[in-house]
């Protein structure tokens, strides 16, 4: 598959990225990804490892992007669901954000940056 010149692009986020929910840090990494697809703003994929996954439930919602693959969801215990998601088979292209998480800025707190 091929993408469209200049639809999608990643590079390191070069800053510090934290998502935080009811006062609580959920992420917080200096390894984060800046993804900036189209038009819309730009979407934070963070590792794995610098995210608390013990807050994550994982749900049965999925989606599919005819550029990145099929997203799988987590929901944040005690807090909104399907606010995480994640391509764990990414299509070739987007290799890069396997084993990334990303949030949606509408279901956390804060999605902060900080240089």
């Amino acid at each position: 598959m091929k993408l469209p010149a200049g639809h999608i692009s990643i590079a390191p986020a070069g800053a510090r990225v934290r998502v935080t929910l009811k006062g609580e840090v959920i992420a917080d990494t200096r390894e984060a990804l800046a993804l900036k697809e189209g038009s819309y703003p730009v979407v934070y994929y963070i590792p794995r490892k610098d995210v608390k996954m013990g807050r994550l439930m994982r749900t049965a919602h999925s989606t599919h992007c005819p550029f990145k693959g099929d997203a799988s969801y987590f929901s944040l215990q005690d807090g909104p669901e399907n606010a995480v998601w994640s391509y764990e088979k990414p299509y070739d292209e987007m290799t890069m954000i396997k084993d990334y998480l990303a949030f949606y800025p509408n279901k956390v707190d804060a999605i902060e940056t900080v240089a």
